[in-house]
């Protein structure tokens, strides 16, 4: 009687390594798709370039361009201006002009267009962020519990 012995984890790596089997799942179109590539004029801020501006809160304000539920559920920066991307022509009187302004959504591309929305208007945006970006730099981002309704 032979025993199968095989260890499922080298089999995983085995197959993973195997070129003839590497391509397959890709030919299914299974692959994950690209990352869309950021076309704004606003500059994308890596973790390193945004430290710098919070570390001047004074001069920094910081406009979050996602849904609420979208803050909740990945989190975001302690102080920001919350202002649906959609809406942000309405929100143009409330924006100071007298700050450095830097947008924010998930992964930079509503933050990149709404920067380019806002420095097209003469506010002084230096930049755009992806939250979800900086955490994966290392950086820590508040998460936002839900307001929970109370039962009647």
């Amino acid at each position: 009687m032979i025993k199968n012995t095989a260890n499922p984890l080298l089999l995983a790596m085995v197959l993973a390594a195997s070129p003839g089997l590497a391509g397959a799942a890709e030919h299914r179109g299974e692959h994950a798709p690209a990352a869309k590539p950021y076309l704004y004029k606003t500059p994308k801020l890596n973790r390193a370039q945004f430290d710098v501006l919070l570390a001047k809160p004074e001069e920094l304000l910081i406009v979050d361009v996602r849904r609420p539920d979208e803050l909740t559920r990945v989190g975001g920066f302690p102080v920001y201006l919350s202002v649906q991307a959609k809406q942000l022509d309405a929100a143009l009187p409330f924006i100071p002009k007298d700050r450095s302004i830097v947008t924010v959504s998930n992964h930079a591309g509503r933050a990149g267009a709404a920067g380019d929305f806002l420095a097209d208007r003469g506010f002084k945006v230096v930049g755009a962020v992806g939250s979800q970006n900086y955490e994966e730099e290392g950086g820590k981002i508040t998460k936002i519990a839900p307001v929970r309704k109370k039962a009647k």
